[in-house]
């Protein structure tokens, strides 16, 4: 017995502003690239690699609400949703490299530090934060609207910090001669993206190991249920993840015999989903509860015991 509820709707509505956002952000790459190939800049370097892991990150955010609206199938129950994590594992494993090759790098590049034209560096990091810049106020007003929105604007905002460093950087270059600057923007730049990498993978590997949803207190679920009348037990409890905003949870809860002679069952079964719908931080719509009673529990235990 169970029931679904549709988080996807709404979820392309903010696709326009993500496509402005992905074409500055895809824009500021070509540039940067090419700037990093002119100049030799280590911290430019860094940042157009962070730049293109969040031009995919907003690719990823477009795909998402695109295959939100997709309905589901006989074949594929819950869609293309996973394919949100997958692409996030891949995002993260991409800047935990950058990361550590930023930071083996810029080491030797404090032992040797290399030349580095200011003037260049200047140019490229204003374009890359004038870029940063529009794509935040162009995001802005609807960061609160979806998880993707929200991301795709922390992904920019974290960009600009970087984009600033790099014009840091050239500043310095610039006034005191300091070449050993561009390998300090670099590795400030790898201090925003190694956390942040560490957070997605242990966040999407929780979501493929099919952990329970942060914030879900199976226990305090457990509780609960137990607190209704005419609820005996509770067991095989299971909470996961599918995608983003798209927690599950299944359990097989045992009533009274008489629940299903006076018509209690039916009841039970909806104050079990309401429970799981409204009484935590985490609101679980898509549930599955197998109603049983005494007998059912014990014959399933014999049979497994028997095996």
């Amino acid at each position: 017995m169970g029931a679904g509820h549709d988080h996807g709707a709404g979820a392309g509505d903010h696709r326009g502003r993500l496509w402005i956002a992905f074409g500055l952000t895809a824009g500021m790459v070509v540039a940067q690239a090419v700037g990093s190939l002119l100049t030799g800049s280590l911290a430019l370097l860094t940042d157009t690699v962070h730049a293109l892991t969040d031009a995919l990150g907003l690719l990823v955010a477009l795909v998402a609400a695109h295959l939100t609206r997709r309905p589901a199938s006989s074949k594929r129950t819950w869609g293309f949703r996973r394919g949100e994590v997958i692409a996030a594992l891949a995002q993260a494993t991409l800047l935990l490299g950058v990361g550590v090759f930023a930071v083996v790098e810029g080491i030797r590049r404090l032992l040797e530090p290399r030349a580095v034209p200011p003037t260049e560096l200047l140019v490229f990091g204003v374009i890359g934060l004038a870029c940063n810049v529009v794509a935040i106020l162009v995001l802005a007003s609807g960061r609160g609207a979806n998880f993707n929105m929200r991301a795709a604007f922390l992904e920019v905002a974290n960009d600009a910090l970087g984009s600033l460093g790099v014009i840091v950087a050239a500043v310095v270059i610039a006034t005191t001669g300091f070449q050993r600057a561009d390998t300090v923007a670099a590795l400030f730049i790898a201090a925003l993206i190694l956390p942040r990498a560490v957070t997605i993978m242990r966040e999407t590997a929780a979501v493929l190991m099919e952990f329970t949803p942060p914030g879900l207190d199976l226990d305090l679920f457990r509780e609960h249920i137990l607190g209704l009348r005419h609820v005996v037990d509770v067991h095989d409890v299971h909470a996961s993840t599918v995608a983003t905003g798209l927690p599950t949870i299944s359990a097989h809860v045992v009533v009274e015999d008489e629940c299903f002679r006076d018509g209690h069952a039916a009841g039970l079964l909806r104050d079990v989903k309401t429970c799981v719908a409204e009484h935590f931080d985490v609101s679980v719509h898509h549930s599955t509860f197998q109603i049983e009673t005494v007998d059912i529990r014990d014959s399933e235990a014999h049979e497994i015991l028997h095996a």
